[in-house]
């Protein structure tokens, strides 16, 4: 099954990309007839001026299509404008709806009532933990990923009553993964935990640094399943052997 992603802002530069080939197509049409809809006879016998005649009635006759068409694209842009003004306002008063609803429990719990939990960042080379997702309803967010040597990846967020927990973060150079969130404690899959970071690359001559262990899985809630462990991190490569000394005499 294939999925439509649609937003406001791509209707609205839709219909603007259609206003402007409407434009173009005018413009294009009001330039060619001016030289089509009166053809010149080439001579001043009846034959030549049948056949000028010819060909002007039908540049005007595609003139008088052209203008139907030009109507028609116009009441086609504008229906798309009118829908993207209707979802941006529609998607306005879910937004203030949803924001009456979620004020108490923000204020009390700093949590939302319906709604995804933020995802995690990185901050100074560590990755921060995923929001909580709402307390009825809503995924926790993903955990932000390290970036220093043997940091831990940052964890999942927790669903509330439904949801899925947020996907652990993945771990610095050697360092192990965030772990998963855990599922809504009724519906909703633990989050799958992060990627252990890969290994550091050895000193010259010396080994490659181990990979850093996989986050662990979320908890599942009672209708769902736990979250799968995180995949450990590769091995570090191996040093370059170091030059070899010259012999003695």
């Amino acid at each position: 099954m294939s999925y439509v992603a649609i937003t406001p802002e791509i209707v609205a530069s839709v219909a603007a990309d259609v206003h402007n080939i409407g434009a173009q197509l005018a413009h294009q049409n009001a330039a060619a007839a001016a030289t089509t809809t009166t053809v010149a006879s080439a001579a001043a016998d009846e034959v030549s001026a049948a056949i000028a005649a010819l060909f002007s009635q039908h540049a005007q006759g595609y003139q008088v299509i052209a203008g139907q068409a030009a109507a028609f694209h116009d009441q086609f842009t504008a229906a798309l404008t009118a829908a993207s003004d209707t979802y941006l306002s529609a998607e306005a008063a879910n937004t203030g709806l949803l924001g009456l609803v979620n004020a108490p429990t923000r204020l009390l719990l700093n949590r939302p009532l319906i709604g995804n939990g933020a995802n995690g960042t990185t901050v100074n080379g560590v990755g921060t933990a995923g929001g909580a997702g709402g307390l009825l309803y809503g995924n926790g967010g993903s955990g932000g990923a390290s970036t220093n040597p043997g940091a831990v990846g940052g964890s999942g967020g927790s669903a509330g009553f439904i949801g899925n927990g947020g996907v652990g973060g993945v771990g610095g150079p050697g360092g192990t993964g965030g772990a998963g969130g855990s599922g809504g404690t009724w519906l909703g899959n633990g989050g799958a935990g992060g990627m252990g970071g890969a290994g550091i690359t050895g000193m010259a001559g010396g080994n490659g640094g181990a990979g850093g262990n996989g986050g662990a899985g979320g908890n599942a809630g009672t209708h769902g399943y736990a979250g799968a462990g995180g995949a450990g991190g590769s091995g570090g490569d191996g040093g370059q052997g170091l030059a070899g000394q010259q012999g003695g005499v």
